[in-house]
């Protein structure tokens, strides 16, 4: 059977990855498994915390994406990053040069983040047709204290930081910006405007999330989630399959940016299930949900409270407002969310 592009869907992943995986370390706390971002070890009075991910869908910025998305993972456990290690893959034909503004974006987005890049590899295969990292992250924490979406229960409130659909619209915006500026509205005029695609360039500057990853941490989670492939909806599903538990999230509430919605229309991508790193899905306990608003101010980050977590039976379900037939005025029905599948960012990719 031949594979779609993108990430292996759930069933698959688990079929032909994680049930090969016989051998069990006293060591592993944390295994592989649908929604799980990082591995968990036990060091005694520390957990090492540790995560992997690829950057191949992007040549703009790759440097300094592949440090922000394993660091982000780390952060979803409510943990610093300490260091990181990349593996670079680079196509016949690179130079000199193309290699040190990779490498000066890595250094520049592991300053900002506050972690050391302590090896890795580089070399030039034929084996990739545009530059390709790995890159791996390592964190600390006292024992026991990493936040886990196994806590997640009935009643939680699940809130989204700054905007859906962020790298995927910076990605689009900086590998199409000639695309997009020929894009015309039905008037003849341009869609987006000069000022709209400079500021899609700019969420490429926000896909951090460990300032709130940390700072949610302390006050305490049932869990969180960096949003990569399969946009905010398939990073919902997987935590609630963590869990156990249901969800319903209000499309109403999703934090869209203006940007984001006239590049995606361009390209027929639904942001909704678009690569978003620089957010972070935070299941927040009922009785924290004051403490986690104003963590997040203190934070300098914009939050959003985008729906809550159900009993299993109730399934996970987006709530939608619509026409309601035979009469004037809107309804609100609820509409099944599905695994994840390929990521709309590779509907831009040629």
């Amino acid at each position: 059977m031949k594979l779609p592009t993108g990430k292996l869907d759930s069933d698959l992943l688990k079929e032909i990855v994680f049930d090969k995986i016989t051998y069990r370390s006293d060591d592993v706390r944390v295994r592989p498994g649908i929604g799980e971002d990082c591995a968990l070890i036990d060091f005694g009075d520390y957990d090492c915390v540790m995560s992997t991910d690829p950057i191949s869908s992007t040549v703009s910025d790759i440097g300094r994406l592949a440090i922000h998305i394993t660091c982000n993972d780390i952060a979803s456990n409510g943990i610093q990053p300490l260091g990181i290690m990349l593996a670079c893959m680079l196509p016949e034909g690179t130079t000199d040069e193309d290699v040190e503004e990779i490498m000066d974006q890595a250094a520049a987005a592991a300053a900002l983040v506050g972690v050391e890049i302590i090896g890795g590899h580089t070399e030039i295969t034929p084996s990739v047709k545009q530059p390709l990292i790995v890159s791996t992250a390592i964190g600390k924490a006292p024992a026991g204290t990493s936040q886990s979406g196994n806590d997640m229960e009935p009643g939680d409130y699940i809130m989204v930081t700054k905007s859906v659909g962020l790298e995927g619209t910076g990605i689009i915006a900086c590998d199409h910006e000639e695309e997009l500026k020929q894009a015309l509205s039905d008037d003849g005029s341009r869609l987006i405007s000069d000022e709209e695609i400079a500021s899609a360039k700019a969420m490429l500057d926000l896909v951090s999330v460990v300032p709130e990853g940390v700072a949610a941490g302390r006050v305490g989670t049932h869990g969180m989630h960096d949003i990569t492939e399969g946009g905010i909806l398939g990073a919902i599903w997987e935590m609630c399959q963590i869990s156990g538990t249901g969800a319903e999230v209000w499309e109403d509430a999703m934090p869209v940016k203006p940007e984001t919605k006239k590049i995606c229309g361009q390209f027929d991508v639904d942001p909704l299930r678009l690569i978003s790193s620089g957010s972070m899905i935070i299941i927040v306990p009922k009785d924290k949900k004051s403490e986690m608003e104003e963590a997040m101010k203190k934070a300098g980050v914009e939050a959003s409270i985008i729906g809550i977590i159900k009993e299993k039976s109730e399934g996970i379900c987006m709530a939608r407002h619509v026409q309601t037939c035979g009469r004037e005025g809107m309804g609100r029905i609820r509409v099944k969310i599905d695994p994840p599948y390929a990521d709309e960012i590779y509907k831009t990719v040629k």
